[in-house]
């Protein structure tokens, strides 16, 4: 579900799980895994990438759709699991999103110190409100820190998908790349980061990052108790349930 690809001190993580990279909690599980013992393995610096085309659709809702409360509150927990693997990074990780990369997706991508998009007809964006699915505070509190609060509340609160250039505008994304370069060019920006003596290094990202892995570790338990209590209200059960229909439906 994970492959290593390994560019000298630059560790790829690529996103395997045809067709659409859908974030199921084994998926999660394996993501959070690599990422913390990837220093371990000899890397300086990470690239999230997924397949040319799709990066990620998003967390898996058929699965969801099908588990009970217990079993869907672990499923959650496997998310914010992942989200503050990549927050709490020990090595800086960029993002290859290599196409598509709505709702989970762009949350993944948003955990990543810097983002790279492929330039095409692609979109990325929180579009949770939209399918009926309200946004987290973990997530809310991951845009207005990539955005700005004006920003940042706008796009939880429309769920509007953006294109490539409507991502690099907002500061969504930090670069665009032809679709065949973007693993390259995370690739690169890696490689100039790790330039610097890592301790200088870990303990400049560590300041940095402390109040938002503090935010993430006092609040994801919460987030993921109060979504999987909404998941089997009425409104979002209905709203999964077409979502479910229309993704089986092609």
């Amino acid at each position: 579900m994970i492959n290593r690809m390994i560019h000298g001190e630059v560790h790829e993580l690529r996103l395997n799980r045809p067709p659409v990279n859908a974030l199921s909690p084994d998926l999660l599980q394996f993501l959070a895994a690599e990422v913390r013992r990837s220093p371990a393995q000899g890397a300086r610096a990470l690239v999230l990438s997924g397949r040319e085309g799709m990066f990620s659709a998003g967390l898996d809702v058929p699965v969801l759709f099908e588990l009970e409360r217990e079993d869907l509150g672990r499923a959650l927990v496997s998310f914010f699991d992942a989200i503050e693997a990549l927050v709490a990074s020990e090595v800086p990780v960029a993002v290859a999103i290599t196409g598509h990369s709505p709702a989970g997706g762009a949350v993944l991508s948003l955990c990543c110190d810097w983002r790279v998009m492929a330039e095409g007809d692609f979109t990325i964006g929180l579009n949770e409100v939209r399918i009926g699915i309200p946004v987290p505070a973990l997530v809310a509190e991951l845009a207005v820190r990539a955005l700005g609060p004006r920003a940042g509340e706008a796009l939880c609160v429309s769920g509007k998908l953006l294109s490539p250039a409507e991502a690099i505008e907002i500061g969504f994304v930090d670069e665009l790349a032809p679709a065949g370069e973007v693993v390259a060019v995370a690739c690169r920006w890696c490689e100039q980061i790790v330039e610097a003596p890592p301790q200088a290094l870990a303990d400049t990202r560590s300041v940095l990052r402390r109040d938002l892995i503090e935010t993430i570790r006092t609040h994801r338990e919460e987030d993921s108790s109060r979504l999987a209590d909404l998941w089997f209200q009425p409104e979002l059960r209905g709203a999964m349930r077409d979502l479910v229909a229309r993704l089986k439906g092609g």
